[in-house]
């Protein structure tokens, strides 16, 4: 068994109902999914307006950085992290992450005290590492969960996202003027949040590590990362986050830069995170009925969507329709992406072939992230749009491109 199994072939297992105790299990981390990506929706909706606070007028283009940061933290901590729960479990891993995520909300804090931003940049790099562990949430749902199940595992797990996305929001708009220095209050509540969620990760009933999963028969990791299914799956979550992050990290700083107040910013990625995750309630079950391959194009058709949108106009209406429609169409290829990548390893393979997958996202996310505040300040909104869009047609050709030398998976 070299792990490349037909999503489809899942389908037909899956009349029955999901057991109870996985669904207990899958239920606990869907909540701690809610708290963890609602305080990383703040610190996106925050970061970059918080830094403008404390750095002089021709600093602003780095106003990302931090944000960027944090995606360089996810890079580098996937391969660690990934391979320390190996080792010793899930729940250890998960946990040593919240303690992460508190480390770096502290660092976020204490930079703003001190007007510092290279101390803002380290909590973001520390706070990766945080948000890395979120990012395997979605590998251990499928280990919670029956064979059958996958699909929809991974779905409501990532259905967590939609208590973040009321989350995140309202603590971006209503925390940042509690008291001085402006966001502080922000970044304590992301310190709080990691704490509940290092609480509930205790009570989840994690597989216990077994020495024939870590020991088992393994292919070098260039062949596993070489086969077709697993380098589609993979640049469809590079490019679905890419996309997503390059849109989503300009968007608050385009609101203000096109004349619209910054109360904006926090509605409007309210917007995006319920297109984000909403869709996970039924993501699962369109993957089981019509397939994995037009699921991740029905995403692309969105994406485009979004684009064309966001080109039409900068009213608070464009903003909030251009990125809805962003949110629904990651949701797609992210949630398809990820149910296509877990039938392409074997078990004893888990750790590598999930770490090098997200520490290619993660490095395409950074460098999203990063430029978008360059894009947008030198070339503008508009412009940042057409990339976003070139971004999206690669994706829609490497599909293609599968589904016609793959005549037998292409559903």
């Amino acid at each position: 068994m070299d792990g490349s199994i037909k999503v489809e072939e899942t389908a037909a297992n899956a009349s029955a109902g999901m057991p109870r105790r996985a669904l207990r299990n899958i239920g606990l981390l869907g909540f701690c999914q809610a708290l963890t990506q609602g305080s990383n929706t703040l610190m996106f909706a925050s970061s970059a307006l918080a830094v403008l606070t404390i750095v002089p007028a021709d600093m602003r283009i780095w106003a990302n950085l931090p944000v960027t940061m944090q995606h360089l933290g996810v890079m580098l901590a996937v391969f660690p992290a990934s391979m320390l729960m190996m080792r010793r479990g899930r729940k250890f891993g998960f946990r040593l992450g919240s303690v992460f995520g508190m480390a770096g909300a502290s660092c976020a804090a204490i930079g703003l005290q001190l007007g510092s931003f290279p101390v803002m940049c380290l909590g973001g790099l520390l706070l990766g590492y945080a948000v890395a562990n979120m990012q395997l949430y979605r590998f251990a749902a499928v280990e919670l969960a029956p064979m059958s199940f996958r699909a929809k595992a991974i779905s409501y797990v990532t259905a967590g996202g939609v208590i973040a996305g009321i989350i995140g929001p309202a603590l971006a708009r209503w925390t940042p003027d509690l008291w001085q220095p402006l966001f502080q209050a922000s970044f304590v509540s992301v310190i709080v949040i990691h704490f509940i969620v290092f609480i509930v990760l205790g009570f989840i009933e994690f597989p216990v590590v077994r020495t024939e999963d870590a020991a088992g028969p393994q292919r070098p990791l260039l062949e596993i990362v070489t086969q077709p299914a697993y380098m589609v799956a993979a640049a469809g979550a590079m490019i679905a986050f890419g996309v997503m992050s390059f849109v989503m990290a300009a968007s608050p700083l385009a609101i203000v830069q096109c004349g619209l107040s910054k109360s904006e910013a926090p509605v409007t990625i309210f917007v995006h995170v319920m297109g984000m995750f909403l869709p996970s309630f039924f993501t699962g079950h369109l993957i089981q009925r019509f397939g994995v391959f037009n699921i991740m194009t029905a995403g692309i058709a969105l994406l485009i969507g979004g684009v064309a949108i966001a080109l039409l106009g900068t009213t608070e209406w464009h903003f909030r329709g251009a990125l809805g429609l962003n949110g629904v169409g990651w949701n797609f290829m992210f949630v398809g992406a990820t149910t296509l990548l877990t039938t392409t390893y074997r078990p004893a393979e888990r750790g590598k072939a999930q770490a090098f997958n997200d520490f290619m996202v993660f490095g395409t996310t950074a460098t999203a992230s990063l430029m978008a505040s360059i894009v947008l300040e030198v070339k503008g909104w508009a412009y940042l749009n057409y990339l976003a869009f070139a971004l999206v047609c690669i994706a829609l050709l490497v599909i293609g491109i599968f589904r016609l030398r793959n005549p037998a998976r292409a559903t």
